[in-house]
């Protein structure tokens, strides 16, 4: 079975390759930009006519599934377009991401894909204290910080920390995004 992967090119963390928080590594099929067609860079790669794509000569067998990482990220158009790779062209998108940034606030791509999607299916994550994770805390030199862009990759400098709401009350001070 032929499974595309597929991520979109703002989430510079390992280029173009899916990274997973044990080092697990994997090239993708599809490095889409932010103003691309989703659906139409999905044909290409899965008819193997697209001279651009990171792994060639795929067009021996049909595509039996699209995994998306980090699929907050892509836009409210792009999640429609994987909504209509799903329902036009009958291969299954399993698309994996977070609902919220590190304010509490839904990323657009994360909006989108809870209104159309077939189905939900949670990834339970655990926080420090052992509660069921459900915010991501944003670290900047090993410190919570609260204010920034929605959008910074995990590197040297910046990392993420799933935390309960207790846990993210307790770093925030009380803080919600509602509170700004």
């Amino acid at each position: 079975q032929r499974v595309v992967l597929a991520k979109p090119s703002v989430d510079t963390k390992g280029d173009a390759q899916i990274v997973s928080r044990l080092g697990v590594t994997r090239e993708v099929d599809m490095l889409v930009g932010k103003d691309e067609n989703l659906r139409h860079v999905f044909l290409n790669v899965a008819s193997g006519v697209d001279p651009d794509a990171l792994v060639q000569n795929l067009a021996a067998k049909p595509v039996s599934a699209l995994l998306v990482d980090e699929a907050q990220f892509f836009t409210p158009k792009q999640v429609d377009d994987m909504f209509r790779i799903a329902v036009l062209d009958n291969v299954p998108v399993l698309a994996y991401g977070i609902r919220t940034d590190f304010q509490t606030i839904a990323f657009p791509g994360a909006r989108r894909l809870l209104e159309i999607a077939h189905s939900v299916e949670e990834l339970k994550t655990i926080c420090r204290c052992g509660k069921k994770a459900v915010f991501n805390g944003r670290k900047v030199d090993d410190q919570f910080v609260f204010d920034g862009d929605q959008v910074a990759i995990d590197g040297v400098a910046v990392t993420y920390e799933s935390l309960c709401g207790n846990c993210y009350l307790e770093e925030s001070r009380g803080r919600l995004s509602s509170d700004h």
